[in-house]
């Protein structure tokens, strides 16, 4: 019988609890589950994949050199976090029993883990759990995938409303672009008609939570579809103006490794980690302090804004949300480029980190 995983299995593991129920069933839909017989290799020592690899079943060996460091079996506390997830690969892992293992992109769940931790305090601001629904499910669509997550809170604060009635035409073929349209509530119809044609063609009913305009503000084009509103709705929408400028990074400074690593060692910064608590204690650079991105604006009283922060998480994606937060408030930050990646294994310290 193959196994499946499902979103309640998925809130057992860390940092996957903290992410809210859109975000767990689309990872849900696109986690790849992989059984593996006794003495196969998982992933090798000095893998550099980055995929995040969760056992669901079975007895995995971590082994270093040759030599076994140690035996991690399912369901227990060791286990509520991805394998040994140092990239590249400080250790190889061995299925010691037949196991069964799920692996996830990582770039997906990093999306994931800053969208929710960027956008819960909007959510508060807009204070309304409608509101949550469709905002999940907006970041999870292609359009904002473009979208530069430190952008997000930028995006909700210029988002205008628009009440719509049945019949009514939001966007016409053929017209140039001027707004990028989110049905927040109720359903609209797209069509298209083909050159020749005196009919339009339907192509597709949007729904809440769904996106539509930005081909033509990005490409500059006209409008290459028809939008009629099938009930009466709330859209809400971006200028092209504003669409567009939220499509590039917000000026941060991004440094590298040893650049940054200067700055610290000569007391001119301080290194910040914005991930997790389990992220934290997994692995970290040394002597770093930890403030969560969830519990920033809560927190922020805390930093010290005559401090110069080198902010870092992962991949740079969260850090850089970090970063444009705290920057808005008057702090001087800078970002690590590309986050943990980019750093080696003697400058870390943690519970995935084996002491020589």
């Amino acid at each position: 019988m193959s196994t499946t995983i499902t979103s309640k299995d998925l809130s057992n593991y860390h940092p996957l609890d903290t992410l809210n129920s859109e975000s767990l069933r689309e990872i849900c839909g696109k986690l790849t589950i992989v059984e593996i017989n006794k003495g196969d290799n998982i992933f090798i020592q000095g893998d550099a994949k980055a995929d995040h690899i969760f056992l669901h079943d079975g007895v995995v060996e971590l082994i270093e050199n040759g030599k076994v460091i140690k035996s991690l079996e399912s369901g227990t506390e060791d286990t509520k976090t991805a394998l040994a997830h140092i990239i590249p690969r400080n250790f190889s892992a061995i299925a010691k029993t037949n196991v069964v293992v799920f692996v996830i992109d990582s770039d997906l769940l990093d999306m994931m883990l800053t969208w929710d931790q960027t956008g819960t305090f909007q959510v508060d601001d807009l204070n309304s759990a409608e509101d949550d629904d469709w905002m999940s499910r907006i970041l999870n669509t292609e359009a904002f995938r473009r979208i530069p997550p430190a952008n997000i809170q930028a995006i909700f604060t210029s988002l205008e409303d628009i009440n719509v009635n049945l019949g009514d035409v939001v966007i016409k073929q053929g017209e140039p672009g001027d707004y990028f349209y989110i049905v927040k509530s109720g359903r609209c119809m797209v069509t298209r008609r083909m050159p020749g044609q005196d009919k339009d063609i339907k192509l597709a009913e949007l729904e809440a939570g769904t996106s539509f305009g930005e081909e033509a503000l990005i490409s500059d084009a006209e409008r290459n579809a028809t939008i009629v509103m099938l009930s009466k709705g709330v859209l809400s929408r971006l200028s092209k103006e504003q669409f567009l400028s939220l499509l590039n990074e917000p000026m941060l400074d991004v440094l590298d490794f040893d650049t940054a690593k200067e700055k610290i060692t000569s007391n001119d910064a301080e290194w910040l980690d914005v991930r997790l608590p389990n992220e934290y204690k997994s692995a970290h650079i040394k002597a770093a302090t930890h403030l969560p991105l969830i519990f920033l604006r809560m927190k922020i009283d805390t930093l010290d804004k005559n401090k110069n922060y080198i902010l870092y998480c992962d991949t740079g994606r969260r850090s850089s949300s970090a970063s444009y937060i705290l920057n808005e408030r008057g702090f001087n930050t800078s970002v690590l480029k590309d986050g943990l990646k980019s750093v080696e294994l003697k400058e870390l310290e943690g519970n995935d980190i084996i002491a020589d």
